[in-house]
């Protein structure tokens, strides 16, 4: 099992929370859950961090069963939708960067 996490890395803009909040599980979410292969589909907001951390509002979780689902997923037109909506949601509510890795994951836990 392999998955794939989206880091959204920054600053909420001020006022802003709530709606980006909105934003994701009402636009971007129902896209991220369309990606062909994906097995599980986990949206995660900041609730608290470690003092001196970089601020993560935002985790995408995509687990997939393998490379060739990821790849499907990858090329699949709800991903390229959800990535082009990508550049006015940074400018809207968030001033930061996406990261992303791809995280062996334990099948057994």
């Amino acid at each position: 099992m392999l998955t794939r996490l989206a880091i959204f890395q920054g600053r909420v803009l001020e006022g802003q929370e709530a709606a980006m909040r909105a934003y994701v599980e009402e636009v971007l979410a129902p896209l991220w859950r369309q990606f062909d292969g994906a097995e599980d589909v986990r949206v995660m907001f900041a609730v608290e961090q470690d003092d001196g951390g970089p601020d993560i509002p935002l985790i995408l979780a995509i687990t997939y069963p393998d490379r060739a689902a990821m790849a499907r997923a990858l090329d699949s037109p709800a991903r390229y939708e959800s990535r082009d909506l990508l550049p006015a949601f940074f400018a809207t509510y968030l001033d930061g960067s996406l990261h992303h890795y791809l995280m062996d994951t334990d099948a057994s836990a």
